[in-house]
């Protein structure tokens, strides 16, 4: 369950990401500095170790969300879909991203959807693993939003683009305030649906927003619902 958006911005990008979960699940980890295959890469964590998104010093974000409508799933051995941002977050571009996921074991992986944004060639890659096939799918480089809810999926997927596409023609659009504000919306009321979700047994437990210009990537990170969160951490790395 969570929401990705992307926004162009200049020569660089910038990024949010709701991360939705069970509330009975362990709290994530603020964003640390890790070294993945010689590459300088920031991300918060899984106390297991696992994540869900990571950007390296080449300026490179990998975001993953649950495909919660492929009913599929790997069974009680499935390995933990978090280790896949890691495996993939110190690739030098997207060629080298596919061919390290071509060459992991996804059968013992559940269903995801890979968002990769790739600044130097602009370019956003979406890699898309449904228990037989891995499937990679490019996407322009202009705003979008990838939705992912194992409460009624194709409902909020629904529901949370309406909102997107009435917030890209705001006045603030293209700002980092027009970001933070569609990923704190409760329209079109406070509920599973709503991008900020809240539902009895989950809700938005952090917002994580990536920033990327020529000279460097920042991480900030929220934990707990958005809307009312007020504690952020932040880290940085110069390309």
């Amino acid at each position: 369950m969570c929401t990705v958006t992307f926004l162009p911005r200049g020569s660089g990008y910038a990024l949010g990401m709701n991360r939705d979960e069970k509330l009975s699940r362990a709290t994530g980890l603020p964003p640390a500095l890790r070294s993945i295959n010689a590459c300088n890469v920031i991300c918060p964590s899984e106390p297991a170790g696992g994540t869900w998104i990571a950007t390296s010093e080449r300026g490179i974000t990998f975001a993953l969300i649950n495909w919660y409508s492929v009913a599929a799933n790997a069974g009680k051995d499935a390995t933990s879909r978090g280790e896949i941002v890691l495996a993939v977050a110190g690739a030098a571009g997207s060629e080298s991203a596919s061919d390290i996921l071509e060459a992991s074991r996804l059968r013992n992986v559940n269903p995801f959807r890979l968002i990769g944004v790739f600044p130097r060639a602009r370019e956003i890659v979406e890699w898309r693993w449904d228990l037989k096939q891995l499937r990679r799918m490019s996407h322009a480089w202009r705003a979008q939003i990838w939705i992912s809810s194992g409460s009624n999926e194709a409902e909020a997927q629904r529901v949370r683009s309406r909102v997107f596409e009435r917030a890209l023609h705001e006045p603030s659009f293209g700002t980092l305030e027009w970001l933070r504000r569609l990923h704190y919306s409760h329209t079109p009321r406070r509920s599973a649906l709503s991008i900020c979700m809240h539902r009895a047994d989950a809700a938005t437990v952090s917002y994580t927003e990536v920033s990327v210009t020529g000279h460097g990537a920042r991480m900030l990170y929220s934990k707990g619902p958005p809307c009312i969160a007020s504690d952020r951490d932040s880290l940085s790395l110069p390309r």
